[in-house]
Order: C-alpha cells, then structure tokens, then sequence
C-alpha cells in the first residue's frame, strides 16, 4: 500500500521556527555560508534550544501517541543539508519524532508544499509566507521575539485565532477600512444570516475540528476566536463558524480592547493575527505569528483600488476607526532561515 499523507494534520515548519538558531542564524546573515556550515557540522551534537513554534509542534505529535498517525510534521526549511542533519537530531534528542524534511540550500521551499498538502506552513521567512499564502497554504511568519508558551495546559494544544482575514476573508475589513466604524456595524448587521467567505486559516480549523473528533483519550484541541469586532457584527462571525459546522472553544469580541492581555490569560501555543500591530503587541505574551494576508497587507496603492467605491467617510467614523485599529508598523526584513 502506497504512503501517502492525506488522511493526516500535515504541518511544515522551518528550522528557525522549531528551534532557537538565532546566534547560528546571525553567521548566515554576515555571509558567511561556509562559517555557518561549519558552526552547524561542530554542534551537530549539540541539540538546538527550544524555539517559539516549539511547544504547538510538541503537543500536536501528541496526538500519535496511541500508535495511530494522526499528525505528520515535516521540516520545510532554506537550510542545506549538512544542518539539516543538526535539526533532526536536535529532533530526536526533544522526542519529537520527525521523519520527514526537505532542505533547499537557500532556496524558497513554499513550492513543497502543495507536495505535502500542507494544512499550516510556519517560517521565519516572511517572504516564503507570503507565496505560500498566495499559493492557497495558511502560512504565517513566526515572531522569534515572541514569549514562548507556558506548560499549563500540557494535555491541551491550544490555538488562538483573529477573524478577518484569518479566519474570514477580508470582505468585511475592506467596508472598515474605507468607511469607518458605523458602516462596518451596519454592512454587518445587514449580512448577519449570510456566512462570510473563508479566509486563509479556514483550512487549518477545519483540519484542527477532524482532528480533534478523530479522537486522542490524552490528548484534545482547545481553540478561540480573539477579534476587534463588538456586538452586533459579533453575529455573523458566530453564524459563518455554525454554516461551516466547525466549533470554537472561546471567542472574544473586544471591540477594539488590546488582544495581548486576553491572550495571556488564553494562554494559547500559537496565536494568528494578519494586522502587525496586534501580532507584535501580542508576542508580549504568548507565542504569533503574522498572516500577511488581505487589505491590511497589500500596497497602499493596490488598497485603494480594492476598496469599496463609496464617499469618503464621515470624521467621526474616521475617528472610530482610528481608536479602534491601532496603527501597524512594517513587518521586519525577512530572513533567509
């Protein structure tokens, strides 16, 4: 019978998202390949720190510990070879049970991707994110400053995501973002019973709700809902997760609040936000990455020209929209690990 990965969660994740290459990372940076080889080939017995994407890894493996597969993990990483030699066996020395990994010596690995069938890609690489976003894979650049998750919960993976432009697509953000606060309550409130189209991480919670009805007596997923919007467009959220017939543990609707305080009392193994602001507000606290997917990450020029065709809004819905979405700061510079 042939192998195949179809009928489990398949996530692929890059070296530096699964464990702490940083001071390794820094000698690739200065160009040094043959330095930063040789740094890898010296400590090829030293295993690799914990990184922040770790514990999700650790815990979701979890899942496979009755002797059925349920979870695959597979190293998709720019490293060359010789380091991924380093990275297997900081794997073994973590009793994390990799089998698989495809190293491209530099080169963008997103294209494996649709080999595997990934349902999550996670990088440090922002560029690789990107294409894989736009290749239809939930994608999302791991923060490495971000705090790493508490061991709380050790029987729990526990995911936290943003809605629009995560979960949903961006439709309803596109109304916000040109017209303001009231029109987005308004739009709505007129569209409660009509469920919103799926975003980028529709996929990954549909996976996530087959993997926890698969069943695991140890194991079980516990995920939330942590979004900006507020009562009444809290409905048409609540009514979209119910047409797809998937359930989420806990959902927030903040209404503007910060998300970091929130988060930490969640205590989730990874958080998934597209808006920079709350992602880096939100490493504070518990382990994120950013999703460049939607208005929020397009060109001001191509935003312009997606939004909506409407008058400009009134000062004081530009004022609400001002108080209620912080302003974003750029994305670091990619990284090539």
């Amino acid at each position: 019978m042939p192998v195949t990965l179809e009928d489990k969660l398949v996530v692929a994740i890059s070296s530096r998202a699964l464990f702490n290459l940083e001071e390794e990372n820094k000698i690739f940076e200065s160009g040094d390949d043959t330095g930063y080889m040789k740094l890898q080939l010296d400590r090829l017995d030293v295993p690799a720190a914990p990184g922040i994407a770790y514990s999700l890894i650790r815990k979701l493996l979890r899942f496979n510990d009755d002797g059925v597969q349920r979870v695959e993990v597979v190293i998709l990483s720019r490293n060359d070879p010789v380091s991924g030699m380093r990275i297997f066996r900081s794997s073994a020395a973590a009793d994390i049970k990799l089998q698989r990994g495809v190293f491209t010596q530099g080169r963008p690995p997103f294209g494996y991707l649709r080999a595997l069938r990934a349902h999550l890609f996670l990088s440090v690489n922002a560029q690789d994110v990107r294409e894989a976003l736009g290749a239809g894979f939930p994608a999302a650049r791991v923060l490495v400053e971000s705090v790493k998750a508490g061991d709380a919960w050790p029987n729990e993976v526990r995911i936290a995501f943003d809605g629009d432009a995560v979960l949903f697509s961006d439709e309803a953000e596109r109304v916000f973002q040109a017209e303001g606060l009231d029109a987005f309550q308004a739009h709505e409130a007129s569209k409660v019973d009509l469920p919103l189209p799926g975003g980028p991480f529709k996929p990954l919670l549909a996976a996530l709700h087959r993997l926890q009805m698969a069943g695991n007596a140890q194991m079980r997923i516990r995920t939330a809902l942590v979004t900006a919007r507020s009562a009444p467009a809290h409905e048409r959220a609540i009514r979209t997760l119910m047409n797809w017939n998937i359930r989420v543990d806990e959902a927030m609707f903040l209404g503007g609040l910060p998300k970091g305080e929130f988060l930490r009392e969640f205590e989730p193994d990874f958080f998934f936000d597209d808006q920079t602001g709350h992602v880096d507000a939100a490493a504070r606290h518990v382990p994120a990455g950013h999703v460049s997917s939607g208005i929020s990450n397009e060109p001001a020029q191509e935003a312009v020209k997606a939004a909506p065709k409407t008058a400009k809004a009134p000062a004081k819905q530009r004022a609400a929209k001002t108080a209620a979405k912080p302003a974003k700061p750029r994305s670091p510079k990619p990284r090539s690990r």
